[in-house]
């Protein structure tokens, strides 16, 4: 899918529309936002940079917000949820890391204050969710109001991690074969890692399932979301319901890759010690023989004797075939 690009990350706004009674949009320019000059459009939508100094600045002057939801809005650590405060939304919701030389599982944060008349979102990495929402505004493919747009986005970020997901599936099933295949060396390190991935997928997943649950639930209710937004909402909290079970089912399976892997490892590990032991069981007599025999002193038996030494190599022939059919017949062998 074609997106838009970003500007870079010193731009406080990355970009914003202005939207008119018929919903027609108007892109916006960060000196239109400083002097107020969006406030005169219906409702407003503006995707700033988190950790723009200028945009930080904006929000706790400007924007009306109350210090409570700004800080909410700016802070580090957050985990995807949707709290209704006064006569709007905070809503955090993660997405797939797809930027270059990134880890998919080192999901981004897409956070949003959506109310009546303004949306804001905001990301510290590129969202491509994001992108993919502004292109629809821009072909006129999206209604404008803020309901459909907080929609489109959990959408969006649905859409990018089912395939993230299916990836992961995919993988769990190569290792699988893999491990199957007795011809096949699986490497037995990629495997915890492969498990670390999933796990840092679930510990955002679940709660977004629950994000996804309180704005269907209580959406309604607040008269932001309409029928068809509650709709897609819906539709997006069932497809995540489905994606927290596969994920749960990846870790298990990884964990049973895991074991068997380590099981694998084990057996061959005692199978070789197993040998081992049997051609030390079968050569002890013969090494006790061949030192008693080798010390230099006198009254070795058969010391002149010619045939002393084919004699002791045929007794010591005799000592390994009797030693082998005695583990043979203990089914040691």
């Amino acid at each position: 899918m074609e997106t838009a690009v970003e500007p870079g990350n010193n731009e406080p706004l990355l970009f914003g529309f202005g939207f008119d009674e018929a919903g027609l949009h108007t892109p916006l320019t960060w000196d239109e936002v400083l002097e107020g000059g969006h406030a005169k459009y219906k409702r407003v939508w503006l995707h700033l940079d988190r950790q723009s100094a200028q945009a930080q600045g904006w929000l706790y002057r400007k924007s009306g917000l109350d210090r409570l939801t700004v800080q909410a809005l700016l802070q580090e650590e957050t985990r995807p949820r949707a709290a209704r405060h006064g006569h709007g939304y905070l809503i955090n919701l993660r997405g797939p890391n797809l930027n270059e030389g990134a880890d998919v599982e080192d999901l981004v944060t897409l956070r949003m204050w959506a109310g009546e008349d303004l949306l804001i979102t905001l990301r510290a990495r590129p969202v491509r969710s994001a992108t993919d929402v502004r292109k629809l505004v821009e072909d006129g493919e999206i209604d404008t109001s803020t309901g459909a747009l907080v929609a489109g986005l959990a959408d969006r970020l649905t859409d990018r991690m089912e395939i993230v997901l299916d990836d992961f599936d995919d993988e769990a099933d190569r290792y699988e074969d893999e491990l199957l295949d007795p011809k096949a060396r699986i490497d037995r390190s990629v495997l915890p890692e492969f498990r670390r991935r999933v796990l840092q997928v679930r510990r955002h997943i679940t709660p977004q399932r629950e994000a996804l649950n309180t704005l269907v639930r209580d959406g309604a209710q607040s008269g932001l979301f309409s029928d068809q937004d509650l709709l897609f909402l819906r539709e997006s909290a069932d497809r995540i319901t489905r994606l927290t079970e596969l994920v749960e089912n990846i870790r298990e399976r990884s964990s049973v890759l895991y074991e068997e892997a380590i099981q694998s490892s084990t057996e061959e590990t005692n199978q070789r010690l197993f040998v081992l032991a049997i051609l030390s069981a079968v050569f002890l007599p013969i090494s006790f023989v061949t030192g008693l025999f080798g010390v230099n002193l006198g009254g070795i038996p058969g010391a002149g004797n010619p045939i002393a030494f084919i004699t002791l190599v045929i007794a010591l022939a005799l000592s390994v075939a009797g030693t082998l059919a005695l583990l043979r017949w203990q089914r040691w062998i």
